[in-house]
Order: structure tokens, then C-alpha cells, then sequence
């Protein structure tokens, strides 16, 4: 048990240096970090990310996140970069150059043939004397006073710190370009934010049987067209309108309500639930699910804009499509 106690306590220590760390970055951001900003946002090139080692790895990330929030960006390994990848570097382009020291031998062959490309030069560094910061347009201090790492050794705190200044650039550009929900939406279509504000009823229904009875239909033929279709459910229509819903709900309560033998004569019109709830194709799907849980129904009736019954959307596709 004190094993498991001092791994808590250690656990708990990193959190708070970390956190400690991020939270000093605050006395370090200067008009660079603004300079730095307004020159990305009206640039008509690409930010061009780079770094070694740990920092290589935090520069992916932050391409990542400035290129699904509307930044296009590349990233470029500083190793890479001075064997032959430095061509990547196009006309009106800006250069992010990620190191905690700023002084590591990559960096510093790599430096001086960034700027020669005459490509601004960002430094996100921890060292403000280094050959990077020295070298570099603008200068985001990322400093930590030590890492996480009992031997102060092991990049965490540090990079976390660069991690952070990465997020804090984008979510300033996104401001500044008024980026949007729909916006972002649209750079990621298949995930759930995406599918809510793009994915319709048209798009998921057509998978789906059409299971329709008439008024007049026996129920019988009722029993066999809801189990066919597999929806639990199978809508009565009267000339291609929808009249209403039967549900494999009804038939059991139908059923129970019966004392002798079902009478062979029962019609859908006599056991369908009338005004069933509906939404049209062209609505979002989300729609659809605000719909099913207001009304704690699991399926809705397609219609068209004149009514006429399209098929039918449950609450299973909208589970499936990852809207929920």
C-alpha cells in the first residue's frame, strides 16, 4: 500500500509541476507572441513547423491543430531539413523552429539556411541567449525552470510548455479568422461535430427498408410486413401520405388488451396510432434524434416536402453514423 500511496503522490507532483510550468508561460509572452500572430494570419503562404527530437514530436501536433483550424501547415524535421527537405520552404512561407535549448547542433546548422531562404523565422525556445532566439524574428518564450523529471532530465514539462504555446497561436488565429463551428465542421467531416451540422436524414433513410401497409391492410399482413422489414415498426399510408404508425409496441399492447381470440378482422386503421411523428429528408439528422428523445421514440417516419412517405430512420442509425 505505501508503494501505491508514493505513486499517487509522484503522479500527483508531475500534474502540479506541469501545471505550475504552464502557468508561468503567462510572464513570458510578450508583443512577439502578437507580432507573431498578426504575421501568420496575413500570410498568404505556409507555416512551416520544425524541430528535433522530443520538440520534432510537439511540432507535429501543432501542424495538426493549425491545420484543422484553418492555418495550412507543414511540418519538417530539422534532421531532414539540411539534407535536402529545405526545398519544402516556398515563396511568403513562415518558419516555426521548436527547441527547448535552441542550441542543439541541428539547430544550429539549421538557422542560418532558414534564414537565408529569407522565410520569417519564429523561435518557440526555452533559452532566450540561445543561437535560435538570437537568430529568430520573433521569439515565444517557452521557458520551464525544471522538468517534471526527478533528474531534470526527460522532456515534460518543457514540452508541454511548447505544446501550450502551439495551442495559444491557434486559438488566437481562429479567433482573429472568425473560424466557426461549421468551420471546423467541415475540416473534419467524420467526426461527431461533423456529422451533427452536415449529415441529414437523406443521407442515412435510404439504407433502410420502407415498410408501408394500407388502411385497409389485414393485420396479418401487418404482423408480416413489420417482422420482414425488421424496424419494429411500418407506417399506414393512403395514397402515398402518411396516415399513421404501427409499431410492434402496438401489437403487444393490442394483444394484451384482447381477452379471447383476435378477431380476423382487424384492420390497420383500427390499431394504428394516427398523426405519427415525422421529419422531413432534407433535415439534419440531428433533427431527428432531438425528435426520438423529446418523444422517447426510437424511429421516425420520412416524409417529403409534400408529404408523401420516403422510408423510415431509427434511432439505431444515428448510434451507427456516431451522432449521439
Amino acid at each position: 500500500m505505501d508503494k501505491i500511496f508514493d505513486i499517487k503522490n509522484l503522479i500527483k507532483h508531475t500534474i502540479e509541476q506541469e501545471a505550475s510550468a504552464i502557468s508561468n508561460l503567462t510572464n513570458y509572452v510578450t508583443d512577439d507572441f502578437s507580432k507573431a500572430v498578426e504575421l501568420i494570419y496575413h500570410s498568404k503562404g505556409r507555416v512551416i513547423i520544425t524541430g528535433i527530437g522530443k520538440s520534432a514530436n510537439i511540432a507535429n501536433k501543432i501542424v495538426s491543430t493549425l491545420n484543422s483550424t484553418g492555418t495550412p501547415a507543414i511540418f519538417m524535421h530539422a534532421a531532414d531539413a539540411i539534407h535536402g527537405d529545405l526545398g519544402m520552404i516556398q515563396k511568403e512561407d513562415i518558419v516555426i523552429c521548436i527547441s527547448k535549448s535552441g542550441n542543439t547542433p541541428e539547430i544550429k546548422v539549421l538557422v542560418p539556411l532558414i534564414k537565408a531562404t529569407s522565410s520569417p523565422l519564429i523561435a518557440i525556445v526555452g533559452e532566450e541567449e540561445s543561437v535560435l532566439a538570437k537568430s529568430a524574428d520573433y521569439v515565444l518564450n517557452c521557458h520551464v525552470s525544471e522538468e517534471a523529471d526527478p533528474n531534470n532530465l526527460a522532456p515534460t514539462c518543457s514540452t508541454t510548455a511548447q505544446l501550450v504555446i502551439g495551442d495559444a497561436l491557434a486559438v488566437a488565429l481562429l479567433k482573429m479568422k472568425g473560424f466557426s463551428k461549421e468551420d471546423f465542421a467541415r475540416y473534419h467531416p467524420g467526426g461527431s461535430l461533423g456529422k451533427r451540422l452536415y449529415l441529414k436524414v437523406a443521407d442515412i433513410y435510404p439504407n433502410n427498408e420502407k415498410p408501408q401497409v394500407s388502411l385497409n391492410t389485414p393485420l396479418n399482413e401487418v404482423l408480416m410486413e413489420i417482422t420482414s422489414k425488421r424496424l419494429g415498426t411500418t407506417a399506414v399510408i393512403d395514397n402515398g401520405i402518411v396516415e399513421g404508425i404501427i409499431t410492434d409496441g402496438d401489437l403487444r399492447r393490442m394483444l394484451n388488451k384482447q381477452e379471447s381470440i383476435i378477431p380476423l378482422n382487424i384492420l390497420a386503421k383500427d390499431i394504428m396510432t394516427k398523426q405519427p411523428k415525422c421529419i422531413s429528408y432534407d433535415a439534419f439528422a440531428v433533427k431527428a434524434l432531438e425528435i426520438m428523445r423529446e418523444n422517447q421514440i426510437t424511429s421516425l417516419l420520412v416524409v417529403d416536402n409534400d408529404k408523401k412517405y420516403l422510408g423510415v430512420i431509427h434511432l439505431h442509425d444515428l448510434i451507427k453514423e456516431g451522432i449521439i
